[in-house]
């Protein structure tokens, strides 16, 4: 992925850019990700927050205990209700956007799937990828 990337809603009001490579990228079956997107999972690619900037706009906020029973923020487009990116109140540290919000989301590589056992039966996994039943241990951090 080229750095600098960027990216927006679908009707331009908030735009965002990054000024590092992605930490990670991959695709999250956990029904909270299931229901922000409306679809089978979300493709997530994870920045360092001190690298990403909102350059215009500003998104409206919907907030809920995650599984882990930390409190996460899902931003959104509230013009046209595009989702954006999201935190995560133990992981300060980086920002999650949503790979479709990208400029070039053919950029987006994802590495891994995650919370597989929440897996739609419908969702075909891709079959190249790492599948983890719930988050990580070495991803985990609280």
């Amino acid at each position: 992925m080229d750095v600098p990337f960027g990216g927006s809603c679908a009707c331009g009001a908030i735009r965002y850019e990054c000024a590092g490579a992605p930490r990670y990228m991959g695709n999250c079956h956990c029904r909270d990700c299931q229901q922000a997107t409306g679809g089978a999972y979300m493709p997530v690619v994870v920045v360092k927050e001190s690298e990403f900037t909102l350059l215009s706009g500003e998104p409206s906020w919907f907030e809920r205990i995650a599984d882990s029973g930390n409190l996460m923020g899902r931003a959104f487009c509230p013009a046209c209700g595009s989702p954006l990116f999201l935190t995560n109140n133990s992981h300060t540290e980086i920002r999650a956007l949503y790979a479709g919000s990208l400029d070039d989301p053919s950029s987006y590589e994802p590495s891994r799937e995650i919370y597989v056992a929440s897996a739609q039966p419908w969702c075909l996994l891709h079959p190249d990828l790492t599948h983890d039943e719930g988050m990580p241990s070495r991803m985990r951090q609280s």
